[in-house]
């Protein structure tokens, strides 16, 4: 049995997103109204995608735009309350993403309880955000020092909004992450949140993937979602779950159930 199948009880599973309002410390952040909106956001969409009947959810600070490579301590921290205020509630099997740091992800995994994170750990990039590095020895050996053993990691060895620099292709990129650093899943993604993952890209992981797991990481539709599951063995799903599939709007668990019935279906055949 895959771990996949062994945590969210399916294949191929969905992992809904929970995208966080911009936090205290973030340039849109809304002092006035304060946390507490923050956390009734949160408690909102975390219901409609549960009740629309994804197979997980995963938390992050989607709108501390624009991002950093290394946070502040204020993210964390604030990302760690709102899940304590609403961990209660989370009835599915769940993970963090705290934008776009690896060590403060596995740090809220630890501290929260997730299963698993998301993130950019390996690999030299050109983004919008400038020069963007990784250091994924130090963050495994982070990891293993907070006792972060059992946290599932998702490596995205196609990040978005930036361009890897050197000259290999996806392939041997996905070969070389493998084999040095030990994912637990491989994400490919599309340039931005929303944007549709190309699936020769997508078939051009999995067939080098083995027996890691490779995530559709942003752009799946109610008119893709079966031919992207046909290759991948799941799909973390944001955008399209939005009203109206705007990134910055609340999640309607209709178009939630939209997407979840057809995979269902696909599962059964």
């Amino acid at each position: 049995m895959t771990w996949l199948k062994e945590l969210f009880g399916v294949e191929p599973a969905v992992i809904g997103m929970c995208h966080l309002m911009a936090l205290p410390g973030d340039p849109g952040y809304d002092a006035e109204a304060g946390l507490s909106v923050v956390i009734e956001r949160a408690k909102a969409d975390l219901r409609a995608l549960q009740d629309g009947g994804v197979d997980g959810v995963m938390f992050s600070n989607e709108f501390s735009l624009p991002y950093l490579t290394t946070t502040e301590p204020i993210t964390a921290i604030c990302m760690a309350r709102i899940l304590g205020e609403i961990r209660s509630d989370v009835r599915v099997p769940f993970g963090v993403n705290v934008l776009w740091d690896g060590v403060a992800s596995v740090d809220l995994a630890v501290a929260t309880g997730a299963s698993f994170v998301r993130e950019i750990f390996t690999g030299v990039y050109a983004s919008d955000f400038g020069m963007w590095n990784t250091d994924v020895g130090t963050t495994a050996r982070h990891r293993r020092r907070v006792h972060g053993d059992d946290v599932r990691l998702l490596f995205n060895v196609v990040p978005e909004a930036a361009s890897y620099l050197g000259k290999r292709d996806l392939a041997d990129i996905t070969r070389s992450t493998i084999f040095n650093a030990r994912p637990d899943g491989i994400c490919v993604s599309g340039l931005i949140a929303g944007s549709a993952t190309d699936p020769a890209e997508l078939r051009e992981v999995k067939d080098v993937a083995g027996d890691t797991p490779v995530f559709v990481n942003t752009g799946v539709t109610p008119g893709n979602v079966v031919q992207q599951l046909r290759i991948a063995d799941g799909a973390v799903v944001g955008t399209y779950f939005k009203r109206d599939g705007r990134f910055e709007n609340p999640t309607d668990v209709t178009r939630v159930r939209e997407i979840m019935d057809i995979v269902r279906q696909h599962r059964e055949k």
